[in-house]
């Protein structure tokens, strides 16, 4: 067993690893040997209260050692970067790192009595006790060497620090905050439109190959599914993360590109419903982080968008007839920002056939097939009553039926 003193100057010395102690259950953790050298026993037993409200905040069962060290998993560092782009660290890194990690494994290993043993305080204060239980998978090899491998893997697999944990994100006034619970939509839930979504699809997988790919414009018609064809990219390809940027922040890309650059992870950023009126400032901030600007786009980053317009550009008549002597010009600065995505893949309502096709393969998914006729007819009035055939149409009808067959109700 470590003696306090000698594991406090352990923790002093950490270097690769050092972020670790920033996360709760080590900081806490690290609190609470530094109060034990101290000769104040107030401010020893808050440290001790505070490290078991941190491991219950944590998880009810969760372990000591395993909270200590879970925290390695998602380290942004030298070492974790390094192995989550494809690249093998310095032998100076890796050696350095392995010291790191074998601290830190023989700090998850003191257990409360321990520390109560090398205290001063009286034993009959019947203090809540943690258990020690087992460290992350990877500290759990016998040989220290293997840690390296196992985690060399993890980060390969996953990526590291806030894009290991997470893979959806939000970018909003300046902040990147991630998406406890992203849509869970799969491309096979989404029925129809294959040509389209092929198109997507095959634009995408080059680009987390590190193959060459464009920016993608998903235009067309409303509840065709051009959201959820983006979203659902995050289940297929398990190496993207995908971060949302409301129209609002686009003038603050720059900001993202600077935090995006030097990782090695592959990212979309996603802009959902896009369109522009005359006077709108982001408009020229899109243009120029598509095309042009300072600030260009990472090789590791592209920018899907939906719209509903292909120009993207709000657009009147008396826009076209005005008394503008270079309209010609005017009407090109509509159409300049579409061109910009490399790919524009368009969606259309289905017709009746397209949409009744799309009701079928939805009742296959839901096991509902027995009442197919039913639901041929229903879904054609369904649809008619909410003024037009679409796959969101679809997907509401087929919910309500099914949700009526498990009551015992009739569909039509």
């Amino acid at each position: 067993m470590l003696q306090i003193q000698e594991a406090v100057y352990k923790i002093a010395s950490l270097s690769i690893y050092r972020g670790v102690l920033e996360q709760n259950v080590p900081k806490a953790f690290i609190k609470l040997l530094r109060a034990s050298l101290n000769e104040n026993p107030e401010l020893f037993l808050a440290a001790w209260g505070e490290l078991i409200s941190t491991l219950s905040a944590k998880n009810a069962e969760t372990k000591f050692s395993w909270a200590f060290t879970e925290p390695v998993l998602y380290d942004e560092n030298a070492f974790s970067l390094a192995y989550a782009g494809g690249v093998e660290p310095s032998s100076f890194i890796q050696s350095a790192a392995l010291r790191d990690l074998k601290i830190l494994k023989e700090l998850s290993a003191i257990t409360a009595q321990d520390i109560l043993a090398a205290s001063t305080l009286s034993s009959n204060l019947n203090l809540p006790l943690w258990e020690n239980g087992q460290a992350i998978e990877p500290l759990e090899q016998e040989q220290p060497e293997k840690w390296t491998i196992c985690l060399k893997e993890f980060y390969n697999q996953n990526g590291c620090g806030r894009f290991a944990r997470n893979r959806a994100f939000i970018w909003r006034n300046g902040v990147l905050s991630p998406v406890l619970h992203p849509d869970p939509t799969l491309l096979k839930d989404l029925k129809g439109y294959e040509l389209q979504r092929g198109m997507v699809l095959e634009n995408t997988s080059a680009f987390v190959q590190g193959l060459p790919a464009n920016n993608c414009l998903l235009y067309g018609d409303r509840g065709t599914g051009k959201s959820s064809t983006v979203k659902a990219l995050l289940h297929e390809f398990p190496t993207l993360r995908l971060i949302e940027m409301p129209k609002a922040d686009i003038p603050h890309f720059p900001q993202l590109v600077e935090l995006l650059a030097g990782l090695p992870m592959r990212f979309i950023v996603f802009i959902d419903d896009l369109s522009f009126s005359k006077q709108d400032d982001t408009y020229a901030s899109l243009k120029a982080v598509l095309e042009g600007g300072l600030a260009s786009r990472p090789e590791n980053t592209l920018i899907y968008a939906t719209s509903n317009r292909r120009h993207l550009l709000r657009e009147t008549f008396s826009d076209r007839e005005g008394d503008e002597i270079h309209r010609g010009d005017t009407i090109q600065e509509s159409l300049s920002l579409a061109d910009r995505f490399g790919l524009s893949v368009r969606f259309m309502l289905p017709d009746k056939a397209q949409y009744l096709d799309i009701i079928e393969k939805l009742a296959h998914q839901h096991g509902i097939t027995e009442h197919l006729p039913e639901l041929l007819i229903g879904a054609e009035r369904f649809a008619l009553e909410r003024a037009g055939r679409s796959p969101r149409c679809a997907q509401q009808y087929i919910r309500l039926v099914e949700s009526r067959i498990r009551q015992g109700k009739r569909i039509l």
